[in-house]
């Protein structure tokens, strides 16, 4: 379905919903304006990471625009920060945490650089966007931005980053994200925090269950 339609139909609510969900799930690394260091955690956000909560800030990616909405979450994974970044980088594996991502297909790739494309399906509405990622091995981090040159359905902005950083024991792992769609931005409710949260936690549980690469087809 396209924007066009969506915009003349509408879309329910639990539709407009799950379409910002996805937009705080799909993504990837770092960009070089962003901090190359942990982030500074408060007493309470470290106590409640360490009861295994999903903290969300209302940070904001780098080069987010004013418009977009968004935030940063962090979690603790009790895995090594190695096994945590073999999940993140195995992009046709990423619909099992993504929501509503039915499909991921890598378009082109190199050490530092991909291009991802990735189909969504929420309810009646199906579309299809392009992704460039941006690695940085050594930093674990991924940043990423809609590629240029394609189309990307209800999507005007989706940029954002993962970073894993060593815990004790385990990974720190920060995901943020900027997005901004054609919708009205009274429709979106609470959908931004409830979505990083959900792709957080489903990322996490996958990881510590020992989920690595996608089988491949």
């Amino acid at each position: 379905m396209t924007a066009r339609r969506a915009r003349r139909g509408g879309l329910a609510p639990r539709a407009v919903r799950a379409l910002l969900a996805l937009g705080f799930a799909v993504g990837g690394l770092v960009t070089s304006a962003s901090p190359a260091s942990p982030p500074e955690l408060s007493a309470d956000q470290r106590r409640r990471l360490a009861a295994g909560e999903v903290v969300v800030r209302d940070s904001m990616p780098p080069g987010a625009s004013a418009s977009a909405r968004g935030g940063t979450a962090l979690a603790i994974v009790r895995a090594s920060p190695e096994q945590v970044w073999r999940v993140l980088i195995d992009y046709p594996g990423h619909p099992r945490y993504y929501p509503r991502v039915v499909a991921a297909q890598v378009v082109q790739s190199d050490e530092r650089h991909a291009v991802v494309r990735y189909w969504v399906g929420i309810g009646p509405v199906s579309f299809s966007f392009h992704m460039d990622k941006f690695l940085d091995p050594q930093r674990r981090r991924i940043d990423w931005h809609l590629a240029d040159g394609h189309g990307h359905g209800l999507f005007r902005e989706n940029s954002g980053y993962w970073q894993v950083d060593e815990a004790e024991r385990a990974a720190l792992v920060t995901y943020a994200i900027a997005v901004r769609t054609v919708l009205p931005g009274f429709l979106t409710g609470s959908s931004e925090r409830e979505s990083l949260v959900e792709t957080m936690t489903a990322m996490r549980k996958l990881v510590e269950e020992g989920g690595g690469a996608a089988p491949k087809p």
